[in-house]
């Protein structure tokens, strides 16, 4: 029986760490795309780009990033009971409901899009960008409810794959198709005898998200290839199915809705805060403050573009995580077994922590080298951000995961009431250090690490509340922040003779090298993961093999 549980608790890290993986290549992907974009583009371009980016988001958030969670919640509560013919109707319910709200949510994206972009964010440069995401929402849509049939099924390897051939897709088309609409603009410059470069930022920003519609198109068609190959195994599973009687449609719309519904509230009030951040940053600066526009613009770009780039690398572990472990803690909490809830909560907040606590270290130590090292340090204020939020890596991953696993187990109104009075208070901060302090778009990054850091308490008591959870502390946070002390250390103290003797860009990426081989060094022989762990990462029994024969494990 022990053997069956550490079997599903590996299986659940396997899946989580397959998921992470297709992350961490998306994310790495995207920022490598986004440096020859950026160049493209230049900061102003990069607050068109996000202007138009946070919009999308919110809308995303609305109409369908609730759909892949909703989805696997439900479908992984039938497969639990063996209703395997009502986890098909749900799919098949949710699919219908993506395919009407999508088609509104783009629907209200394209026409609205001089509204959100003009009226609410004063960037209506921004406008021609967000129309042309309009085409992604209804894509994503309809792709999260496949996603969502998969992960609830228990395999995150579609979703995985389809993330990476979504983010290819995007790298080429947005460095392709910037290039392209960036010399357009500018010529319509020089036509127009207009000398801020906006024209060239403009239609430069909105080539880049051309790349996200038709990446999101492709990730979607190798879903409906995967779905197609997948039928017979569908025909086998509903064979098995002896339910004696079917939910109607009617009663599985109903309870998709009432999954989404509070997963809608949590993560749209959870990640409105940088729609809020921008309108308020822009009208204080702008309207109070009276900073000139351009200045507010490569300020905000710089933000998004550079310093929310590079510290939602490592975040992306902890949204893939949150990912797997809701099925997960939704099949354990079927079963009525709260030990094994209470495992797979540990088992995920120490795997994230052992990602994020040495990705914020070195962010902080090598935050101004990285800069370098991409081309982007092209204003004093980036580096600073670094230095000051870099600690953001660790609230974020932290409370993202904590609001999947209060999901999971069912409390999913929590984290909407957490997020509410974070909210709330971030916003509080915010103003008084923008307006009052003088410090301007630093006020923004702490404002910024106050909510998640906020949400990361709230959470960690609900959890410890409602599973009678205590976290445990030495393995999960005090082992991975030693050795990521010591790494950071390491790399900071050689980084400068290294550039004397090689130049930043080789100091930096030796740098990066001796950073993770000095951090796994220092977790492995702290003991701050176990045989059992590693093998479950994918590739994991290769990494404790040649672990053993090193004689580091």
């Amino acid at each position: 029986m022990g053997n069956k549980k550490g079997s599903k608790s590996s299986n659940f890290i396997l899946q989580g760490g397959i998921l992470a993986a297709a992350s961490i290549i998306s994310r790495i992907i995207g920022m490598l795309y986004r440096i020859p974009v950026t160049n493209i583009i230049g900061d102003q371009g990069n607050s068109y780009y996000s202007a138009a980016y946070e919009v999308y988001n919110i809308i995303l958030l609305i109409s369908s990033y609730s759909l892949p969670l909703a989805v696997s919640k439900v479908v992984s509560a039938k497969v639990a009971l063996g209703e395997h013919r009502d986890a098909w109707r749900s799919f098949k319910a949710a699919m219908g409901m993506s395919l009407v709200v999508g088609v509104l949510a783009s629907a209200l994206t394209f026409f609205g899009a001089g509204f959100f972009t003009g009226t609410l964010l004063n960037t209506p440069e921004s406008e021609l960008c967000l129309k042309v995401l309009a085409l992604a929402i209804f894509v994503m849509a309809v792709m999260g409810v496949l996603r969502g049939y998969f992960q609830g099924m228990g395999t995150m390897m579609p979703t995985a794959i389809s993330q990476v051939i979504e983010q290819i897709v995007n790298a080429v088309v947005s460095i392709v198709a910037a290039s392209m609409l960036f010399s357009y603009g500018t010529s319509l410059d020089r036509a127009n005898e207009i000398t801020d470069g906006t024209g060239g930022a403009v239609y430069g920003a909105a080539g880049s998200t051309l790349g996200t519609s038709l990446g999101a198109a492709a990730g979607l068609i190798f879903l409906i290839i995967v779905m197609l190959m997948y039928n017979r195994v569908l025909q086998k599973n509903l064979r098995k199915d002896h339910a004696s009687e079917n939910q109607s449609y009617a009663a599985l719309l109903r309870m998709l809705v009432l999954t989404i519904v509070p997963v809608i509230l949590s993560t749209a009030v959870y990640n409105i805060s940088g729609f809020i951040d921008q309108g308020v940053f822009k009208f204080l600066m702008l309207d109070v403050q009276n900073m000139d526009k351009e200045t507010v613009d490569v300020y905000w770009g710089i933000y998004v573009g550079k310093y929310k780039l590079l510290t939602n690398v490592p975040i992306a572990v902890a949204s893939a995580l949150s990912s797997s472990v809701i099925p997960a803690l939704t099949r354990a909490r079927m079963a009525g077994d709260r030990k094994e809830m209470r495992r797979k909560t540990e088992n995920a907040i120490r795997m994230v922590m052992l990602i994020c606590i040495p990705s914020a270290f070195g962010l902080t130590a090598l935050g101004g080298p990285i800069l370098d090292l991409l081309n982007w340090n092209t204003d004093p204020s980036a580096p600073v951000m670094f230095l000051m939020g870099s600690a953001a890596v660790i609230f974020y991953g932290l409370s993202t995961l904590t609001n999947g696993i209060l999901q999971g187990i069912d409390h999913m109104q929590i984290p909407v009431r957490n997020a509410v009075i974070a909210l709330v208070s971030h916003l509080a901060v915010l103003v008084v250090l923008v307006q009052f302090t003088g410090i301007h778009i630093y006020g923004v990054v702490i404002a910024y690490m106050f909510f998640a850091a906020l949400m990361c308490v709230l959470n960690g008591l609900a959890i410890r509340k409602y599973l009678h959870y205590r976290q445990e502390l030495k393995r999960t946070f005090l082992i991975p922040g030693v050795a990521s002390l010591i790494m950071a250390l390491a790399v900071w103290l050689v980084h400068a003779p290294l550039e004397n003797l090689m130049g930043n860009r080789l100091a930096t990426v030796l740098c990066l090298v001796l950073a993770v081989l000095i951090y796994g060094f220092f977790v492995l022989f702290l003991r701050g993961i176990t045989e059992e762990e590693l093998r479950a990462f994918p590739k994991g029994c290769l990494l404790v093999k040649v672990l053993k024969k090193i004689r580091l494990m």
